[in-house]
C-alpha cells in the first residue's frame, strides 16, 4: 500500500469512528429523555401544601425553647475550657 492509500484508509476509520460515536450518543440522549417522561408520568412529585404561617413560628419558637439549655450549657462548656 502506498502513504496516499494508507492515509484514505485512516480517514475512512476515523470518520466512521466519529459516526458511529455521534449515532451512540444520539441514541443516548433519547433514550434519557424517553426515560425522564416515562419516571415524569408513572411517579409524579407529590403535592406538598404550605404549612400555616402561624404553626411554623410556633414549632420554631419550641424548639428554641427546647434547645436553650443545651446551648447555655454549651458556652459554659466552652468558656471552662478556654479560661474565661
Amino acid at each position: 500500500m502506498t502513504n496516499a492509500e494508507l492515509m484514505q484508509e485512516g480517514i475512512n476509520l476515523m470518520l466512521s469512528g466519529m459516526g458511529f460515536v455521534l449515532v451512540f450518543l444520539l441514541i443516548l440522549i433519547f433514550a434519557i429523555g424517553l426515560m425522564s417522561k416515562l419516571v415524569n408520568r408513572f411517579f409524579p412529585e407529590p403535592v406538598l401544601t404550605q404549612p400555616s404561617p402561624i404553626k411554623a413560628q410556633s414549632t420554631q419558637t419550641d424548639d428554641l425553647e427546647r434547645l436553650r439549655p443545651i446551648i447555655v450549657a454549651a458556652i459554659a462548656h466552652h468558656r471552662r475550657n478556654q479560661g474565661l
